[in-house]
């Protein structure tokens, strides 16, 4: 078969990938699960392949690796030679990479373990810590390609801002994850390295567009990630995966280094930020150790506001918004909000409804304004390498407007974002609202190819909210989540888009996490971190 243009091209990202594989700790494939067992989060446990301390090791926070590495416990060569072993059985798996870096992992490693033995002394907040890291974010000397095919041969010529700051903390970066074409999907598949899928259920998406990252969590490839979010690109992927994610408010985290098409779109900001397999705890050090820095004083743009130490507390009022007035949540994110307010109410946390405001109209605004030239940069770099645009692209392309915006209305919709903010602070305000806790996601993770819904994280990127995602511990069951029977009147196209996918089988679903979000004010990041960290330790279940 004679290959295209665009797939000679697309191989030599793939052949990046393929080439940087540590191939000592490949597993032969008669020893992996069966194409047909969907739930394999917990097959390192059950595999027999991993030593009990290298379970140990990659089951732990960042927190708690730290305290051990600390105290001469573990070294940073062990912690990183572990969770290398580990995050080479989850892309077999789950084919979440992008790119290791194995060799550079350990000898950062070993240089950090010098200086303890010299010194006594961690190097930072974050030293031998593990952290994968989304592929558009860049590292220097390696391709920067942010999923698409005309950008395999683009190199970065630094390291992002955010990574240096991390490396200076004494972080590790160990592998780089998988991203969708256009970083416009809440699933994760692209034309270079493919589709990344679930670790809970592999015939659901793990999320986008930091997809790879919340693979990597799920199945604990790292105790920390990054990834970026201008809709839900964070928060839904570590939420399909059971794991956690945060949000940050707008210019408070390092952006110089990331490489994406619409650089340089400034109406509706991304964000790049945290996502943690174990911890509120390790969201909370991560942003720390960035902001602490203050790197403010480099990329003059952020913000100068320094991370305040925010102590949790129960004297809170905290609103459940049980719909977001456009598309209803499926059950099992109606049972998890449930068992929310029982525990909620039971720990002495004062709990009151919350209607939402216009929230139809916040999706009218940040929808026509992600693409105020009609994706026309988006369709360039596409048409660039001559690759197919995948459903999932064309899907989020049809946003906003066919022409795109004139500069006076894309300036009237700055206007009506603005106004939009002020109103629904004023709601929060005369209601006595800190935080609002929702569904992450209309549903639990979709269906590879079905994730056409994203307003439930969407709404609070278009008011700037800082918004953390946290599991309950629960998991979908048909038998406790059945399709609802009565008569449903669906309000509009997508309310019914999306009721019919849980109607046509619950049990499509089945096992993936029930995961709930809490949204804070702008820029109080550290009391939402620190309301979540409080709400975590109420709600969170074994099951």
């Amino acid at each position: 078969m004679t290959l295209h243009t665009w797939q000679l091209q697309a191989q030599k990202g793939k052949a990046i990938l393929d080439n940087s594989i540590p191939k000592q700790w490949l597993i032969p494939v008669d020893q992996l699960p069966a194409a047909d067992q969907l739930n394999v989060e917990d097959f390192p446990r059950k595999s027999g392949l991993f030593s009990a301390e290298e379970l140990r090791i990659t089951e732990m926070s960042a927190s708690a690796l730290l305290a051990e590495m600390g105290a001469g416990k573990l070294t940073a060569e062990e912690v990183v030679v572990a969770f290398l072993k580990r995050a080479v059985l989850g892309h077999q798996l789950l084919n979440f990479a992008t790119e290791f870096m194995a060799e550079r992992a350990i000898s950062r490693a070993k240089q950090l373990d010098e200086h303890y033995k010299q010194t006594g002394k961690l190097v930072g907040p974050l030293h031998g810590v593990p952290i994968s890291v989304k592929e558009h974010i860049g590292i220097k000397g390696l391709t920067c390609n942010t999923g698409y095919v005309a950008w395999v041969d683009q190199i970065a010529t630094e390291d992002a801002l955010l990574l240096q700051l991390l490396e200076k903390a004494g972080a590790v970066f160990h592998v780089r994850t998988n991203q969708p074409q256009s970083l416009m999907h809440l699933c994760c598949s692209n034309n270079i390295t493919g589709t990344t899928l679930n670790p809970y259920n592999r015939n659901l998406t793990p999320g986008g567009s930091s997809g790879g990252e919340g693979a990597s969590m799920g199945f604990k490839c790292a105790p920390l990630g990054i990834g970026t979010d201008i809709g839900g690109s964070i928060r839904c992927p570590a939420a399909f995966c059971g794991a956690y994610g945060f949000r940050p408010s707008s210019l408070r985290n390092p952006m110089n280094g990331l490489k994406s098409a619409a650089s340089g779109q400034e109406s509706i900001k991304a964000v790049v930020g945290p996502l943690a397999s174990q911890s509120i705890e390790d969201l909370e050090l991560f942003q720390s150790a960035v902001i602490d820095q203050e790197p403010w004083e480099t990329e003059t743009s952020l913000v100068p506001l320094p991370w305040k130490r925010v102590t949790p507390t129960k004297d809170i009022t905290i609103a459940i918004m049980w719909d977001d007035g456009c598309v209803r949540p499926h059950p099992p994110m109606t049972r998890g909000l449930k068992h929310a307010k029982a525990r909620l109410e039971a720990a002495g946390i004062k709990v009151v409804d919350w209607e939402p405001y216009r929230h139809d109209h916040g999706w009218e605004i940040i929808s026509t304004l992600y693409y105020p030239d009609a994706a026309l940069v988006q369709y360039q770099a596409i048409a660039k390498s001559g690759e197919p645009i995948l459903p999932l692209s064309q899907w989020a392309f049809s946003y906003g407007r066919a022409r795109g915006l004139s500069i006076a209305e894309n300036w009237e919709f700055n206007k009506m974002r603005e106004a939009f903010r002020d109103e629904y602070r004023a709601l929060m305000n005369e209601r006595g609202v800190d935080f609002i806790l929702s569904p992450s996601f209309n549903g639990v993770a979709a269906v590879l190819g079905e994730s056409h819904y994203w307003n439930y994280t969407a709404i609070w990127n278009v008011l700037d909210l800082p918004s953390v995602v946290f599991p309950t511990g629960l998991v979908q069951d048909a038998a406790l989540d059945p399709v609802e029977e009565s008569a449903f009147q669906a309000r509009g196209e997508a309310e019914a888009r999306e009721w019919a996918k849980y109607s046509a089988g619950a049990d499509r679903y089945h096992g993936a996490p029930i995961s709930l979000q809490l949204a804070g004010r702008r820029y109080h990041d550290e009391e939402t971190l620190a309301a979540a960290k409080l709400l975590v330790g109420i709600i969170k279940t074994d099951g």
